[in-house]
């Protein structure tokens, strides 16, 4: 399974835990809620059910909305098929969530692991966290390395577009400080929907909201600029 499968099978599993859905509502959720998800396509989400539902961890149900036993007969389609998590599959993803080895670390993975800290444990939350910084603190001391050794050779283009670079990762790193500030005071971050009032559950790290945009790693912050 190559990594970037593995980043869509977890956030597959993560949102269906969530509730059952069809094909088109995970894609939309993929889209607009996990931004890392953009360039997916059916063709790749499709594939990626099917190997849910041979492993078990899914299973797939008819849709049994008023609209979709309408639509069927009269289109010549099938009903919607809705997937569902199976008692395997929420076992299974409570486990990847548990995992924070160096994939964690990555851009992509870290965006999506970080799309469901509410449901991810404080702990581990931490040690995925503190683990991003320090990969990060290693890709901007390289940048600095890199910049220092080519600096004279650049054009200003090519200058600002490295700086642009570093300016991004250390703006990541102050938002990272930030976040580990927050859980080890024992503080979580505040959804929508709880008004910013709620006290939420220290356990198991609900926070009510996906991160925005802007703070995940491949929609505001590139990639490492330097060479």
């Amino acid at each position: 399974m190559s990594r970037r499968s593995g980043i869509l099978e977890f956030a597959v599993l993560g949102l269906l835990r969530e509730s059952p859905m069809h094909g088109y509502e995970l894609r939309k959720r993929l889209n607009t809620s996990l931004g890392v998800f953009r360039a997916f396509s059916y063709g790749t989400l499709y594939p990626c059910l099917k190997t849910l539902v041979t492993n078990g961890w899914l299973i797939e149900e008819p849709g049994n909305t008023h609209e979709d036993a309408l639509a069927a007969p009269l289109t010549g389609r099938r009903a919607k098929i809705v997937y569902r998590l199976t008692a395997e599959g929420k076992e299974h993803f409570e486990e990847l969530l548990s995992q924070t080895g160096p994939d964690a670390y990555e851009d992509e993975h870290f965006a999506a692991r970080f799309a469901f800290f509410g449901q991810t444990s404080r702990d581990v939350r931490m040690r995925v966290l503190e683990g991003r910084r320090s990969r990060l603190e290693e890709r901007l001391e390289k940048m600095r390395a890199s910049l220092a050794r080519t600096r004279e050779r650049l054009d200003d283009y090519t200058l600002e577009l490295q700086r642009h670079g570093m300016e991004s990762v250390e703006r990541e790193v102050r938002w990272l400080n930030e976040l580990i500030e927050s859980e080890r005071a024992g503080r979580d971050l505040k959804g929508p929907e709880s008004g910013g009032s709620a006290q939420q559950d220290t356990t198991s790290g609900s926070t009510g909201g996906l991160p925005r945009p802007r703070d995940l790693p491949g929609t505001d912050t590139p990639g490492d600029t330097a060479t």
